[in-house]
């Protein structure tokens, strides 16, 4: 758009209104409609198209996968069409699968996923509405309020007391003050302060703004490829990436080593080739990615039946890994409903002028909407028609205060409520009982006192201070001094009545809770006596800023509350946390927990969170409540599990039948299998566990985090692929030397031995109990009943010929039987002799 290339800082509000054909109200809304429909006419069409496209070209684009069809297209010229075609029809078919379910599964998380979107406040046909942020339009008017996300560049028409966070564009770590202004055409972009820009958030304040680029034309959207960090990779992710390195390793010795010998024994160069590539098809868990994806995306499907939305669906395995989960109290640990339960004065005693001035600075408060200001307005009503609001210092998370200034007959009436150290800070004097003012010196002692009983009562208190101002009018921070401290206001926030429960229900599941609160320590003890937690250990803000890196992640870990915490606190706590080797959880819904949300393993808020942290956030929890959230773990554990299970399955029947055939071909006058059957075997296996997502699991794989572990992988893999490749080899010898079978009877032989059994072997891995006394799911159970039933019909179909296989003799299939049955009586005995000795080790 022109206005895109326009400094627009530069301009008039009248000029910009009129270059963006819109009015100080906002767009109507069949203009909005209009824009919106050639905004995604452009952007959001061809993006859906290319997204298919790329997980298409995916299934595709493994260097074994694209070799594999280049050998197969050449032979198509040098060798036999009809064998290339078939190799070439499974590779198509596999790949087809996988596409089908990754986007199928991606349909399903994007529905999901809209249920949680951001939304924006704007001006429509003259009126206030909340749309989905990615219907924001240039010409739009948007009202920005405290914790809200800039959803373009957008040009300030009206401010109050406005300061943004803007670390993402400029790396600027403090809050920056916006203001409505006329600037020069050549202002630097960091000093641009009537301008708002995309991809940043408001800290205090509100303001009117009209947006006036989106998307790529945004300055954030010019340069993100170079500020978007990459995104952190889970644990999840890490796991994978090692596994993806162990098979590669293996699979690269076993094709060099199989393709130098067939070559070595004069065997014809393109089927040695070709043979050597199926085996590492064989042995690569292609459909590894199809199913990460589909666990995922039914994971994500069962946690929003319990009220859990995941965004970032690698998390899911995070959250299952989780040890550690740090929350906030309030509507977490607590009811999440402030309520006031007393106002009193300097000597505690009850005063209703504290009442009444915390009134009237809740009252005349502008800026984001908060708990505490909702409890002093609902406790009990003042007629507050005679006062005049003249200004107002919003509430930030340095000062800890909010101010207003009022006018009170012919004087101006200053009101400020906040943390009482924040107040205290700039008071002079002091209120009595009997309405003396005395220096505050004199009553600093009752007061901090009177603290220090009622936190240890569990209250959160805060402090009332005023100042007369006789002439002034308007006034900013720096009038925030020699105030006189009026009084406390006592709140309370009660602990959800089966919240104990649900903390001795994650300590079950091995997931240690550790509150991280505002509060002061005298707080926070009485809050752990009240959740059971005995002789807890505190650690507080001014004792974390003491501490060096090396100390704060050996004491972090021992400390159950981490009390009088400050914004930057919370990061190096959850880090801390991280270096000590947990996986850690954050919830938050703040303004000030952005920045934790994005340190943790797993960041999680909830769907009322302001929008910065909704936005920061991996899951959104539709209801506060940790009960919520132990459903949600126990179902993270359950979808790591069963991609778990896949890959044993995959690693121990691929890995001993590729063994086998590997070995076999070094001894026999002819390949053990084709290269078409080899992928055709390969296949066949994958069917049944595409179904592994919807598999039951056992309740001991529940009961604790589990996290990747590749030791474990590589002894799982070398365990059962020898017992496997054991069988394989009796395999060979019956068919050899007792059955003397013909080149096509052994293939065919051994296809049934190994499909078969590396189907049934699925039904053996997938638990740690006696596989007859753990009910697999129906899909799984009926898809490898499919597979075996299939197998043994093939000998007998027209299949056979295409494929290279021929009918097989009643003895024979009788003998494969035997050794099927054999296999997996050894196997669930290997199994429970390898669990044993992992128990013990």
């Amino acid at each position: 758009m022109e206005q895109s290339k326009t400094a627009f800082w530069h301009l008039t509000p009248a000029e910009l209104l009129d270059l963006l054909q819109t009015t100080p109200n906002g767009l109507t809304s069949s203009e909005a409609s209009q824009r919106q429909v050639r905004k995604t006419r452009i952007a959001s069409q061809p993006k859906h198209v290319i997204h298919d496209l790329k997980l298409l070209i995916a299934q595709f684009s493994s260097p074994i996968i694209l070799i594999l069809v280049f050998a197969a297209i050449l032979s198509i010229f040098l060798h036999d069409q009809l064998d290339a075609g078939i190799i070439l029809t499974i590779v198509g078919i596999s790949g087809l699968l996988g596409f089908f379910q990754e986007r199928g599964a991606a349909n399903a998380v994007a529905k999901l996923l809209a249920l949680v979107q951001v939304t924006v406040q704007v001006l429509r046909d003259g009126k206030e509405l909340d749309i989905p942020a990615g219907q924001v339009v240039p010409g739009d008017v948007v009202i920005l309020d405290a914790g809200d996300i800039i959803p373009g560049d957008c040009y300030l028409l009206e401010t109050t007391d406005l300061y943004l966070d803007e670390a993402a564009l400029t790396g600027e770590t403090f809050p920056v003050e916006k203001k409505a202004a006329i600037l020069p055409e050549d202002t630097p972009l960091s000093q641009r302060s009537n301008v708002v820009w995309m991809g940043t958030h408001v800290i205090s304040g509100d303001a009117r703004v009209l947006v006036v680029n989106i998307g790529e034309e945004t300055e954030f959207g010019k340069v993100s490829t170079s500020l978007k960090s990459k995104v952190r990779e889970t644990e999840f992710e890490h796991g994978i990436r090692r596994f993806g390195y162990l098979l590669m390793e293996i699979t690269l010795v076993i094709v060099f080593i199989i393709f130098g010998v067939n070559v070595f024994l004069k065997r014809p160069v393109l089927d040695s080739f070709l043979f050597s590539l199926a085996l590492a098809v064989g042995l690569t868990p292609q459909l590894l990615p199809a199913i990460i994806s589909i666990n995922l995306s039914h994971g994500a499907r069962k946690m929003a039946q319990k009220k859990v939305i995941v965004k970032r669906l690698a998390s899911i395995e995070n959250f299952g890994s989780m040890n550690v989960l740090c929350s906030d109290k309030t509507g977490t640990l607590t009811e999440g409903v402030v309520r006031l339960q007393d106002t009193l004065d300097s000597e505690g005693k009850h005063k209703d002028k504290v009442l009444h001035y915390a009134y009237l600075n809740a009252s005349f408060e502008s800026g984001f909407t908060n708990p505490v200001d909702q409890a002093i307005l609902v406790f009990r009503g003042f007629d507050i028609s005679a006062y005049t609001k003249l200004g107002e210092v919003p509430y930030d998370f340095i000062r800890k205060r909010l101010s207003i200034l009022v006018r009170e007959a012919d004087r101006s009436l200053m009101i400020s409520k906040g943390a009482l150290a924040n107040i205290l800070e700039v008071c002079s004097q002091a209120e009595l009982s009997d309405g003396r003012i005395v220096a505050l010196q004199e009553a600093r002692d009752t007061i901090e006192q009177h603290f220090r009983e009622f936190s240890e009562q569990g209250l959160r208190i805060m402090g009332v201070a005023y100042r007369y101002l006789d002439t002034q009018t308007a006034f900013s921070k720096a009038a925030e001094e020699d105030m006189t401290f009026l009084g406390f206001i006592s709140l309370y926030d009660p602990i959800k009545p089966n919240i104990t429960d649900v903390v001795e229900q994650l300590k079950q599941n091995g997931i240690r809770l550790k509150v991280i609160t505002g509060d002061n320590h005298l707080v926070a003890t009485s809050l752990a006596k009240q959740l059971g937690i005995k002789a807890p250990h505190i650690l507080t803000g001014r004792e974390i800023a003491l501490l060096n890196n090396q100390a704060l992640p050996r004491l972090a870990a021992k400390t159950d509350i981490f009390a009088e915490v400050e914004p930057i606190h919370k990061e190096m706590i959850i880090l801390a946390l991280r270096k000590a080797g947990n996986v850690v959880g954050y919830i938050g819904d703040g303004i000030n927990d952005a920045s934790a949300l994005h340190s943790a393993d797993v960041s999680i808020s909830v769907d009322g969170a302001v929008d910065v942290a909704k936005e920061a956030a991996d899951i959104v929890l539709l209801e506060k409540d940790l009960q919520v959230l132990s459903h949600g773990v126990l179902l993270g554990r359950t979808t790591f599990a069963n991609t778990l299970k896949y890959v044993f399955m995959a690693t121990s029947a691929n890995f001993g039948n590729m063994f086998s055939m590997a070995g076999a071909s070094l001894f026999l006058p002819f390949l053990p299998l084709l290269p078409k059957q080899v992928l055709l075997t390969n296949l066949l296996t994958d069917f049944p566990e595409m179904n592994i997502a919807t598999d039951a699991v056992d309740p001991d794989m529940l009961v604790k985090p589990r996290r990747w572990n590749i030791k474990f992988i590589r002894q799982f893999m070398i365990t059962f692929g020898l017992v496997s490749s054991i069988f394989d080899f009796l395999t060979f010898g019956l068919l050899l030397l007792v059955l003397h079978a013909t080149p096509e009877q052994f293939r065919t032989g051994w296809f049934v031995e190994s499909v078969v059994s590396a189907s049934i072997i699925v039904l053996v891995v997938r638990t740690r109990k006696l596989f007859c006394r753990s009910k697999p799911g129906k899909a799984l159970l009926l898809a490898t009943l499919a597979v075996v039933i299939a197998t043994l019909l093939i000998p007998y179909t027209p299949i056979i010929s295409v494929m290279g296989f021929c009918p097989l003799p009643f003895r024979f299939m009788l003998f494969l039987v035997v050794i099927i049955c054999a296999y997996i009586a050894t196997a669930e005995t290997a199994k429970r002799l390898f669990y044993k000795i992992v128990r013990r080790s």
